[in-house]
């Protein structure tokens, strides 16, 4: 085991993959020169030269379709986009072409890449820099949506959806970067599609995924636990597929759900887990799910009105305390 940050497992991850499958590379903007504009491809350029760490223009479009070609053509890119706020300039080749292929060509065409990057907020980087597409992307048949919360899952799960045969949407966040956590020596994979009960608990169930759950579920459950109530933490990891069996075996027990989401609330994951819960649970339940999610609005520069409007400990820990008619 050692201790590694998760920028550096993803890294691993990718270079494993590399070492392993010729036909693995990387491909975006400052990926190579530069080892990546958040150093998640250090030293990549150096073991695998140029022609499989390839810096790339500020073309969104242009790299994600020569991405779309190669994985269509038996290769397996990775593309890594800055920020996913800069894949909407590429979103007509995601979901109109990497999603579509296998179905439009009958089972001809398989499109195996990944398109990575980081997601939501990460500070005053204002509104057009600082939004929630998973559930955009998990809309998407065709495409698998990834959104660990910590640098195990993230490495498992960036090696499986690597040998995806699948186009995977992988989102990250730069403001979990520098975060540190023991990782096995020894390889291991971890499915895509299988959520993870981050915490057992009897009272209420708590989902979440991707930086929610170390920044704002688990301080809000450390709370909760100091007023008596243990809370059950169910980590989604992956948003499409959704690992429903897992979140209503949880509501089964509980009996109670808040569900928190860095995103706007119409239309959310959330929206569809309380959809799956009132649908396979109802007759379980002793109180109306809630959500945590964004305020309705795009996000805010001044810092007292991020504040607001992002999920939070005190906004989750009110939710709770709410289903349990405190």
């Amino acid at each position: 085991m050692k201790e590694i940050a998760f920028r550096d497992a993803i890294r691993d991850a990718m270079s494993e993959e590399m070492r392993r499958d010729e036909r693995v590379f990387l491909l975006g903007e400052e990926v190579a020169e530069y080892n990546g504009a958040y150093k998640a491809s250090q030293g990549m350029l150096d073991e695998f030269g140029p022609e499989r760490v390839i810096d790339t223009p500020i073309a969104e479009l242009g790299f994600a379709g020569i991405g779309v070609g190669a994985a269509a053509n038996g290769l397996r890119p990775i593309v890594e986009f800055m920020t996913f706020n800069f894949s909407l300039v590429a979103i007509d080749q995601i979901i109109n072409s990497a999603a579509k292929m296998l179905s439009m060509s009958a089972g001809q065409y398989s499109v195996p890449m990944v398109f990575r990057g980081p997601t939501g907020n990460a500070g005053q980087l204002g509104a057009q820099h600082s939004q929630n597409f998973e559930n955009w992307y998990a809309n998407t048949p065709g495409l698998k949506v990834v959104v660990p919360s910590n640098p195990y899952d993230a490495k498992g799960l960036l090696k499986s959806s690597i040998r995806d045969d699948d186009p995977v949407i992988f989102m990250e966040s730069e403001l979990m970067y520098g975060d540190k956590m023991a990782i096995p020596d020894e390889e291991y994979l971890i499915p895509i599609g299988k959520a993870d009960i981050k915490k057992s608990g009897k009272d209420v169930t708590i989902i979440s995924f991707g930086k929610m759950v170390p920044r704002v579920v688990m301080p809000a459950v450390q709370e909760l636990a100091k007023q008596g109530i243990e809370a059950e933490v169910v980590d989604l990891r992956t948003v499409r597929p959704i690992d429903y069996e897992t979140v209503i075996q949880s509501i089964k027990k509980t009996n109670r759900c808040v569900i928190v989401e860095e995103a706007w609330p119409l239309a959310s994951i959330s929206s569809e887990l309380a959809y799956w819960i009132q649908r396979y649970a109802f007759d379980f339940m002793d109180a109306p799910v809630i959500r945590v999610t964004n305020r309705d609005v795009p996000l805010p520069y001044a810092p007292t009105l991020i504040e607001e409007v992002l999920p939070n400990v005190k906004r989750t820990i009110d939710a709770v305390n709410s289903v349990m008619y405190r």
